[in-house]
């Protein structure tokens, strides 16, 4: 294959938690499908997650000051550090993933800085000349779904057959662990309080799904130990701590249903396939970030005076939003999702129509444009 038809080399970015990687998914595939090397650079958080997409050839890792719950501290050594590395791989194209109320433009400064060829991003800021395609995302949009249409109006497409919902290498089986019987998963747990129960009401659902006849399943980190122990209580299996992420993707594999918080692990149940009674509290816009291509139930007041606050705790007495959640709600909605696994069918992602005559590595044309998706 001649220079002028190789396929380019590609940078895909997502620095924030693993359940934004996870949801970066098809529009990594998108970018990966017309890739001779596809790379993605993630945060801290999000290796774990980045390391199960498929379409990754490799992971990067910078923990940027601009993103994350804890920013790192700015340093000048680690920024030169990055650039350095970025450009020993010579990325021909890169596409900047932020969540809507995010700036990718320093990114987009230091990826320029290490000599990369074309960069898109949605960009509500003026980009002066750090972008080459400043793309507008559609109001209201899913994040998954923004994420593709910038990569399909950057000239990236899905393969044939790709359906465009969220997925992950395949998990390993966790029978061992969880028992063959059927069993539902509580999460109870999340990086922001604010967006789940409290333990207290974790606890009381536990106990509810269990007096219902479903055998229980409680997942947590190793940093939630305690969380877990205590919610689990004597009508579920613990299994807080006691899996990494991939190994985690196995038991939600093994579920009828999951039940969590607005969290990562239900982007993960999401991508294995496993219907979600997602907990979801209004802080953030669950049109954004409920799960994903998959049949789910969102319980969870969503006009609660929270609304749209992006409170990491909840600032009302009682966390009324999710804790005022009935048991009756909870095994209601169970039992809407939760048949037997082999009559589970997954809902399909249906993607809308596209620009596609974006300038872009391997499209023709090197004209920087300013547009949106079309719909």
């Amino acid at each position: 294959m001649s220079a002028s038809t190789a396929l380019p080399r590609s940078l895909v970015v997502r620095l924030d938690s693993a359940g934004d990687v996870l949801l970066a998914g098809p529009a990594v595939r998108a970018v990966a499908a017309g890739s001779a090397r596809t790379t993605l650079l993630c945060g801290p958080q999000g290796v774990a997650a980045a390391r199960l997409l498929p379409g990754v050839d490799e992971v990067l890792v910078h923990d940027a000051p601009w993103v994350g719950l804890e920013p790192a501290p700015v340093s000048r050594t680690a920024t030169e550090r990055l650039i350095e590395e970025l450009a020993s791989r010579r990325f021909d194209r890169a596409l900047v993933l932020v969540s809507y109320h995010q700036s990718p433009l320093p990114t987009a400064l230091l990826l320029k800085m290490a000599g990369v060829g074309r960069i898109a991003a949605d960009s509500e800021d003026y980009p002066g000349a750090l972008l080459d395609l400043r793309h507008r995302r559609l109001p209201h949009r899913h994040e998954a779904l923004a994420a593709l249409d910038l990569a399909r109006d950057a000239g990236c497409a899905l393969p044939p057959g790709d359906d465009g919902a969220l997925r992950v290498l395949p998990p390993p089986d966790m029978t061992p662990l969880t028992g063959g019987e059927p069993y539902v998963v509580l999460h109870p747990g999340a990086a922001v309080p604010a967006r789940a129960w409290s333990p207290g009401r974790a606890a009381r659902a536990a106990a509810a799904l269990s007096a219902a006849g479903h055998r229980v399943v409680v997942t947590g980190g190793p940093d939630e130990r305690d969380l877990t122990s205590y919610v689990a209580g004597g009508h579920a299996l613990d299994l807080g701590g006691a899996t990494d992420l991939r190994q985690l993707a196995g038991v939600l594999a093994g579920a009828r249903v999951m039940v969590a918080g607005n969290t990562g692990p239900t982007h993960l149940a999401a991508a294995v396939g496993t219907p979600v009674v997602c907990l979801f509290a209004p802080v953030v816009p669950a049109e954004r970030w409920r799960p994903y291509g998959v049949p789910h139930v969102l319980l969870g007041d969503q006009g609660a005076a929270c609304a749209g606050s992006r409170a990491r705790r909840c600032p009302l007495p009682g966390h009324p939003c999710l804790d005022g959640v009935g048991d009756r709600q909870v095994l209601a909605a169970v039992a809407a999702l939760g048949g037997p696994s082999d009559d589970r069918t997954e809902r399909s992602v249906t993607p809308d129509p596209w620009s596609r005559d974006a300038a872009w590595p391997g499209r023709g044309g090197d004209r920087a444009t300013e547009r949106g998706a079309t719909v």
